[in-house]
């Protein structure tokens, strides 16, 4: 206590500066003389001024802080798009695969792709269906648009799919309504290629190609594509056919293993 005594007295004048400052101020602003306005209006302009660039970083902190939020509103609006887009792609999908197993003879097994296939030296996916399914070696697998591929390596609970674009891929395949016969293989692009067909049969763009029916492992008529283009070989009797294959491979989530192929499709 008596050194807080000690220091009021040696700052005896400053207290009674600032006492006698603040004592000025609330007279004058109070005061209801016309003239005061003039001095009112000129303070509060001194203190707007003194107060702006504390205002300004102020409004650049919420400036920052709603960009932000802004910012983080805007990520989680695409991301919820991209969910609805890829929910309906997904239901347009499992559409599509409802409807071909509602018209189809054959036993297939609903299967949804888990993986891409770790061999390097081979285009395989990688399915969550095994034996426990009834899936073996060397089965069809296929969309609702067309065939993918076929199963060459099965376990228990999965099973690794050899896709159709694979450089060592052949499937038999017959085109329609002319019923010319050949082997299809990929060729890039989305195509695939059919050689060795004789040049004096009728082949038109736009023509259905389905498996042919002479393999072991593909019963007839299942979809492989639709003829894109038809090229004479020169100084041949045969010509080469080239083949849109409408399944996007990059794509698609859900597919078919054949299980039982007893029932030709018509």
């Amino acid at each position: 206590m008596y050194n807080r005594y000690l220091v009021l007295l040696k700052n005896r004048d400053h207290f009674v500066f600032v006492i006698a400052f603040i004592l000025s101020c609330s007279l004058l602003l109070n005061n209801d003389d016309p003239r005061m306005a003039v001095v009112r209006g000129k303070s509060t302009e001194f203190v707007a001024f003194l107060t702006s660039p504390l205002t300004w970083i102020k409004s650049m902190m919420y400036l920052e802080e709603e960009n932000q939020l802004l910012r983080e509103l805007n990520l989680s609006l695409t991301l919820q798009v991209e969910t609805m887009l890829n929910l309906d792609e997904e239901n347009q999908e499992l559409n599509e695969m409802l409807e071909f197993k509602s018209k189809t003879n054959l036993k297939i097994l609903p299967v949804r792709v888990v993986n891409k296939g770790i061999q390097p030296n081979l285009l395989s996916i990688i399915i969550d269906a095994g034996t426990d399914d009834q899936v073996e070696p060397n089965q069809p697998v296929l969309t609702a648009k067309g065939v993918i591929g076929k199963t060459i390596q099965t376990n228990k609970t999965a099973s690794i799919v050899q896709l159709i674009t694979d450089v060592n891929y052949r499937i038999s395949v017959r085109i329609l309504p002319s019923g010319a016969t050949g082997i299809l293989r990929w060729v890039g692009g989305g195509k695939g290629q059919i050689r060795e067909v004789q040049k004096n049969v009728e082949i038109n763009i736009g023509d259905k190609v389905r498996t042919s029916g002479f393999s072991d492992i593909y019963p007839a008529g299942l979809p492989v594509g639709t003829v894109a283009g038809v090229f004479d070989e020169r100084g041949s009797y045969q010509k080469d056919v080239i083949v849109t294959l409408p399944t996007d491979l990059n794509a698609f989530q859900y597919a078919f293993v054949v299980i039982d192929r007893n029932n030709e499709l018509e």
